[in-house]
């Protein structure tokens, strides 16, 4: 299979079927999909540290080569920087809109419209990650498309619910949840004759990614899991985080197997 159509393919898992997956909460009856989400969350919490950690990170070093390190770890902190003030502009666009005074509608639909444009925009940038990793190996493709689907799912389940609540039909806000996905596709597309045509920006590429995942799973993730801290809650927490790590590491090594 052509290397371009494969990470379309997987670039359109990441991001619409993601969005189609979630869809399976709204058949669940809501006090056992409230049981079931956080568990979504300390998985992806997991496969997001295992992918960044494991695999984009390590391949982003051996990339740059013996004198690359360096470059990689400035590249690290820059992208933390840069999905830092991304949210933040988020945030203050939201809050901006707050303090205008609008009332509970107006409220509703301008953060119908945030997700809307937030998430497609998210997407965009998921593809582009899954292009860099596919171009730099297939393995490292598909575990990074498992990590941003595992990311996704809960992302999406929230998002819906906002877009229901902002006013819209239940069939049309799945439609465009979905349709957001379609940047996924876009970003991916662009990231690949982009980063076919300057080769050696590609192990820079990878640690953006890492450092995306990082920013994820520490400022947007980790946070939602402390808001409980039982002691029963947290122990779930915990093998459930690792389980995700363990998934990310066994299908990394499977999948080098595969390629030698």
């Amino acid at each position: 299979m052509p290397l371009l159509l494969t990470i379309t393919l997987f670039a359109a898992f990441g991001g619409i079927a993601s969005a189609a997956f979630a869809v399976v909460f709204l058949w669940i009856r809501e006090e056992h999909s409230a049981l079931i989400l956080p568990h979504f969350i300390s998985f992806a919490t997991g496969a997001l540290l295992g992918a960044a950690l494991l695999a984009l990170l390590p391949e982003a070093i051996e990339g740059a080569g013996p004198g690359g390190a360096h470059r990689i770890g400035l590249v690290l902190v820059a992208g933390l920087a840069v999905f830092f003030v991304i949210e933040k502009l988020v945030l203050w666009w939201h809050a901006a809109r707050e303090a205008l005074g609008e009332n509970d509608h107006a409220r509703d639909r301008a953060s119908g419209i945030l997700v809307l444009v937030g998430d497609s925009l998210h997407n965009a940038l998921d593809g582009v990650l899954i292009a860099a990793a596919f171009l730099s190996s297939l393995s490292l493709g598909f575990v990074t498309t498992f990590a941003v689907a595992a990311h996704e799912i809960p992302h999406r389940v929230g998002d819906f619910a906002i877009l229901v609540q902002a006013g819209l039909s239940r069939p049309r806000a799945l439609l465009l949840n979905l349709a957001t996905g379609l940047a996924s596709v876009i970003g991916a597309a662009a990231a690949y004759f982009g980063l076919r045509e300057v080769a050696g920006i590609l192990p820079y590429a990878l640690a953006f990614a890492a450092a995306g995942f990082l920013y994820i799973a520490v400022a947007g993730l980790i946070p939602a899991l402390h808001r409980r801290a039982d002691p029963r809650t947290s122990a779930m927490q915990v093998i459930i985080i690792g389980a995700g790590i363990a998934v990310i590491a066994l299908a990394e090594r499977l999948a080098h197997l595969r390629e030698l």
